[in-house]
């Protein structure tokens, strides 16, 4: 059995001479060239600044706090550059881990709370029928997410602390009131993490299909029922993401601190400062780079745990 030729267009049959006489022998034209990978290389090229800034900003100071973390510093009496696992087991000792501790623990309460408080704000957002209210919270919590350091700790002293407008009108002192203390420390954090976690959490709100609500209603399913056994349960990951977010806001965060309580509350942020400015014994000054690496190990296992969850919920709200 036989087969007709495969067509050949015009422009792919050729003259055998070259010319534009009758055409020669059919031959099958060349396939196209491959634009899409094509285009993915040029994708890589478009994001190669990002990952240059990346590997020079975060990449090589990362591996010179590793380098350091196990290398005896400068100043030690047996010259510096040997390597040793005293500055790791130090930074797990005494007051550094106590420090650690400290900075756990904050970290861990301003985040549930932060959860638990911007989720409701952040339905109310969503669920707003005028768009002018969702854009000014939503740039306002843009603003206040990144609002910090030494201005956030001087505008809480100057409104709660001992002489500020708010203690004295009130008249806080008196129940015993101080804002250097860890609680007041919770309460500045979580003027950054509320909005942070609103900015995070509103967009998977938004996901919440509408015919889940209504096929919930349909069954004779309350309010309450629809969010416990329908809305959080989608939700959970986001929510998970988020307080893991929120979690490593609060335990990177230094200036503020620094500015309004100094060392009077452990936290392994200060003790780095104190390390890298020097309040640390002869032969000890790459404890910091120490305390570094273990401030990087936590902040990998939140990434570690983070980044699945954000999958997770990705595909239950696309």
């Amino acid at each position: 059995m036989t087969t007709a030729p495969t067509p050949v267009p015009p422009s792919a049959a050729v003259d055998s001479n070259g010319g534009g006489g009758a055409p020669g022998p059919a031959q099958h034209a060349r396939p196209a060239a491959p634009t899409a990978t094509r285009r993915r290389n040029r994708a890589w090229l478009g994001a190669l600044p990002l990952l240059v800034f990346f590997a020079v900003g975060f990449g090589l100071p990362a591996v010179a706090i590793a380098i350091g973390a196990f290398t005896t510093s400068s100043d030690a009496p047996g010259g510096g550059g040997t390597f040793t696992f005293s500055n790791l087991t130090g930074s797990l000792q005494g007051a550094y881990w106590t420090a650690l501790l400290g900075s756990v623990k904050l970290s861990a309460l301003t985040a549930l709370i932060g959860t638990v408080v911007g989720l409701p704000l952040a339905q109310a957002v969503a669920t707003s029928r005028f768009r002018i209210f969702r854009d000014l919270v939503t740039s306002g919590s843009g603003v206040l997410a990144n609002f910090g350091g030494v201005p956030l700790a001087f505008m809480f002293v100057a409104t709660l602390g001992n002489a500020g407008e708010v203690t004295t009108g009130l008249g806080l002192k008196k129940y015993g009131w101080s804002l250097y203390t860890f609680d007041g420390l919770a309460i500045v954090y979580l003027y950054f993490l509320v909005p942070l976690m609103i900015l995070t959490i509103t967009p998977a709100l938004e996901g919440l299909r509408v015919q889940w609500r209504e096929a919930a209603q349909n069954n004779g399913a309350t309010t309450f029922q629809y969010w416990r056994y329908v809305a959080l349960p989608v939700l959970l990951p986001s929510l998970l993401g988020g307080y893991v977010l929120l979690f490593g806001a609060s335990f990177a965060a230094y200036a503020t601190a620094e500015a309004m309580v100094g060392s009077s509350i452990p936290l392994i942020s200060m003790q780095i400062g104190d390390a890298l400015s020097g309040n640390v014994l002869v032969g000890q000054g790459n404890l910091a780079l120490a305390l570094g690496l273990d401030m990087i190990v936590v902040a990998c296992l939140v990434m570690a745990i983070y980044l699945p969850l954000q999958r997770r919920s990705a595909k239950w709200l696309s």
